[in-house]
């Protein structure tokens, strides 16, 4: 009997032992990758939007449309953490398949459209047409498609935004070089959930920009237009004119390089 107490004894002390090691490692890691939560999943507290479009549902940072409340231009709700530069930006998302969203980052806020951004843009979709590519929110529009590896050359134009809008062609910017493949439109669609949660992971680091869909490199820029360019700005997400439709984010985190 006395053997079998001082095993029992043994086996809770390794298990107790054990579990805080364990718990204490992750928690170091956590520590160690340096992300910290921009959105605490109680309220929009750090956060600035028209709340007759977005509120905290379930945990979640939701924006919606309805019949009853329309939109004339994009709406995004804009994080009031500062404006980062480079950085790494994770988090998850869930869409509706008439829904068209984006995370915002590196961006300029209009000051005679409320709640507007301009700049660079992840772009989400219900329908997967677009999600994972890299469009430039009212400036240079497409910078690379989903699969694409670009290169944006120098722009040697004048800066104003009718000779900008000047070198759109098709929604792309006639400045765009593709540089390599990450794989087909249609075969990188196929890691891409409709309706369901998806994972993002946006790798900003000077002039490259990396957008990643549940762990998969869906586009890289190497933006060498250094007349247009951003090199840090605000971050925002983003619910798009059009029919009603549904987006939630949960999970935001942050780690600044």
């Amino acid at each position: 009997m006395v053997r079998k107490r001082n095993l029992s004894a043994i086996l809770l002390f390794v298990a107790v032992f054990g579990i805080a090691s364990t718990n204490t490692s992750c928690l170091a890691q956590k520590k160690k990758d340096g992300f910290v939560s921009i959105f605490d999943g109680k309220s929009l507290k750090g956060w600035d939007g028209d709340p007759n479009y977005w509120r905290v549902e379930d945990g979640c940072l939701t924006g919606e449309i309805t019949p009853d409340k329309t939109l004339k231009t994009n709406s995004f709700i804009i994080w009031q953490g500062g404006e980062p530069a480079d950085f790494e930006l994770k988090g998850e998302f869930k869409i509706t398949e008439a829904g068209n969203s984006g995370i915002n980052y590196r961006s300029d806020r209009l000051p005679d459209i409320p709640f507007a951004l301009k700049g660079y843009q992840a772009d989400i979709d219900g329908k997967i047409r677009y999600t994972g590519q890299n469009y430039e929110e009212r400036k240079r529009t497409t910078l690379a498609y989903r699969g694409q590896k670009t290169t944006i050359a120098p722009y040697t134009g004048e800066n104003t935004p009718e000779a900008i809008r000047a070198n759109v062609k098709g929604n792309a910017w006639t400045g765009m070089t593709v540089t390599g493949s990450l794989g087909s439109s249609d075969s990188l669609k196929t890691f891409i959930k409709s309706e369901d949660w998806n994972t993002f992971h946006l790798v900003i680091k000077g002039n490259r920009l990396q957008h990643y869909i549940n762990d998969v490199l869906m586009s890289e820029v190497i933006d060498d237009d250094t007349v247009n360019r951003k090199t840090k700005g605000l971050l925002g997400v983003q619910v798009h004119v059009g029919p009603p439709m549904k987006v939630q984010y949960r999970n935001l985190m942050i780690k600044q390089l």
